[in-house]
């Protein structure tokens, strides 16, 4: 996939998979983690999807963001409890059987050392024509097919097998941020030459984020693109629209994450 400017842009979607997370049960970090990620390996995070443990909701949104972007890692739903139907899903959406893997029934044998109960074989189940993603810190791993990456719900384990996905992803350009900082002067000052000169440059990506602390107040205007050239000449043109606004002050400083 390529961008008119010729830069390689490659893309990624999310979907978070869980009733504990809906239900705010239990607070997700992956997502911050793997949007930031698939930014140092040039991979943009587009979309990102909140679906319940419901299998239709879950073959749904995963067909419908694998044929949109060029990859889909999923989090949650792949441990030994009956309300763990991601890889259920996965296969379902694929067409393909749920059959239990070889090396994960060796792994967990090995680990055990015991008769496997149904629940711990559970997770030894992988969609026929996937590959196994490598988990380094505990459990079996994660696995992957056609453009699609599943992963443990578990932040510290997810974060691990996502070492595994970076080398198997086709990097596209690094998106480069750069902040003009603004203080004293709300969003309505600064909206119309943020609009302009957002308009100005298509290719280019223009967010205002506020701030209100110790009596001190502003927006943090961040601007993101491919083309360093242009990301440069846009910050001092931002600023000279600003000024020319009455908008006094405005300084670039290092990026806000």
């Amino acid at each position: 996939m390529g961008s008119p400017g010729g830069q390689n842009v490659v893309t990624a979607a999310v979907l978070i998979i869980g009733d504990e997370i809906l239900s705010g049960r239990t607070q997700d970090t992956n997502l911050r983690d793997i949007a930031r990620y698939l930014g140092v390996h040039g991979v943009d995070l587009a979309e990102a999807r909140t679906v319940s443990d419901v299998m239709e909701d879950i073959i749904a949104a995963l067909n419908a963001l694998r044929a949109r972007y060029d990859y889909v890692i999923t989090t949650g739903g792949i441990g030994p409890t009956h309300d763990d139907i991601t890889a259920d899903a996965v296969a379902a959406a694929f067409g393909v059987e749920l059959v239990e893997h070889p090396d994960i029934i060796a792994m967990m044998s090995a680990r055990w050392g015991v008769e496997l109960n149904a629940a711990r074989r559970r997770m030894a189940r992988v969609p026929v024509g996937g590959d196994l993603v490598k988990n380094p810190v505990q459990g079996p791993p994660g696995f992957t097919i056609g453009n699609v990456f599943v992963l443990a719900g578990v932040p510290q384990i997810m974060r691990g097998m996502l070492e595994d996905v970076g080398p198997r992803l086709r990097t596209g350009t690094v998106v480069i941020s750069r902040t003009v900082r603004v203080e004293g002067s709300g969003e309505g000052a600064i909206a119309a030459p943020l609009e302009a000169v957002a308009k100005a440059h298509p290719e280019l990506s223009l967010g205002s984020y506020p701030f209100f602390t110790e009596g001190l107040y502003g927006s943090n205007l961040v601007l993101r693109g491919r083309n360093a050239e242009e990301l440069e000449a846009t910050v001092a043109e931002l600023i000279v629209s600003l000024e020319a606004a009455g908008v006094a002050g405005a300084r670039e400083v290092l990026p806000v994450t």
